[in-house]
C-alpha cells in the first residue's frame, strides 16, 4: 500500500474558484489521476478517508467542492452522523446545493477539474478515472461523455436522476462515451426508479459503451457513506471491489 498525504487545493474555475480535496503518494510521485465527486453531504472526514483509500492504492485523487459558489468547504454545517430522517432541515440546507449544480456548470466546472489534473505534477499524463457518489454518479456521467478524450473509466454509485425524461439528463451524452463504465445501484431507489434504470441501461448498450450496471440488493441511496444511516457495509465493500477492479483494467 502506498503511503499518502492530503493536501487542500484551489481550483480556478469559469465561476470562481473551487477548493478541493487532494490525496496523493506522501513521496510526490505521479500517480494515474482519479476526480472523485462528492455526494449532497459534500467534502468531510469520512470522504476525505474514501479518497485517501483509493490513493493507497496508487492513484492521485481529486475532490473538488462542487459546491464552491456558495461558499467554501464546509458549505453546510453537518453532524458527525448523518441521519436525515431524525433531522429534516438537513435537506433543507442540502437539497437547493443540490439542485443548483445544473448540468451546464457541471460541464464547465469538469473541465476546469480535468485541466488541474492534466497540469499536477501529482498526476501522471493521460486519460483520468472517475468516481461519484449520490449526486457525483450523476456528474461522473455528465463528466464522461462531455469530455470523453479525456476520461479512460467512469463509475457511480447510489446515483439519482441518472436518465431522465429532461433534454438535459445525464444520460443524454453516452454517445459520446469512450471509456469503460460500471454503476452500482442502490436498491429501490427513489432517486432512481426502474425505468430510469432501464433508460439509462439501454442508451449505454445502444451507444456501444463497454459497461455494466449493477443494483444492490438491499442497499439504500448512499449505501458507501459510513457517517450516515444509509451505509451498508457488505454494499460498500463491493463497491470498493468493482471500483478497484475497473480501475486497474483501466490503468
Amino acid at each position: 500500500m502506498t503511503s499518502v498525504r492530503g493536501t487542500t487545493v484551489d481550483i480556478p474555475t469559469a465561476d470562481g474558484v473551487a477548493d478541493a480535496y487532494v490525496a496523493h503518494a506522501a513521496d510526490g510521485s505521479a500517480r494515474p489521476g482519479v476526480l472523485l465527486y462528492m455526494d449532497a453531504f459534500g467534502i468531510r472526514p469520512h470522504l476525505k478517508s474514501m479518497a485517501d483509500r483509493l490513493a493507497e492504492a496508487g492513484y492521485t485523487v481529486l475532490v473538488p467542492n462542487v459546491f464552491y459558489r456558495h461558499g467554501r468547504t464546509p458549505v453546510v454545517e453537518l453532524p458527525e452522523f448523518i441521519d436525515p430522517a431524525a433531522r429534516p432541515e438537513i435537506w433543507g440546507k442540502v437539497g437547493p446545493l443540490v439542485m443548483s449544480v445544473t448540468p451546464d456548470l457541471a460541464k464547465r466546472d469538469a473541465a476546469a477539474y480535468l485541466q488541474w489534473l492534466a497540469e499536477s505534477p501529482l498526476v501522471t499524463d493521460g486519460p483520468v478515472a472517475l468516481t461519484g457518489y449520490c449526486m457525483g454518479a450523476r456528474l461522473s456521467l455528465i463528466t464522461a461523455g462531455t469530455y470523453p478524450d479525456r476520461v479512460a473509466a467512469a463509475a457511480g454509485f447510489h446515483g439519482g436522476q441518472l436518465a431522465t425524461e429532461e433534454p438535459d439528463s445525464p444520460h443524454s451524452v453516452v454517445a459520446n462515451i469512450t471509456a469503460e463504465v460500471y454503476f452500482g445501484h442502490a436498491d429501490n431507489d427513489p432517486s432512481l426508479p426502474p425505468e430510469q434504470i432501464e433508460r439509462l441501461e439501454d442508451a449505454l448498450t445502444v451507444a456501444g459503451v463497454r459497461h455494466r450496471c449493477e443494483v444492490y440488493p438491499g442497499a439504500h441511496h448512499g449505501y458507501t457513506q459510513a457517517d450516515t444511516s444509509s451505509y451498508n457495509k457488505e454494499a460498500a465493500e463491493r463497491h470498493w471491489e468493482a471500483l478497484l477492479d475497473l480501475l486497474q483494467r483501466t490503468f
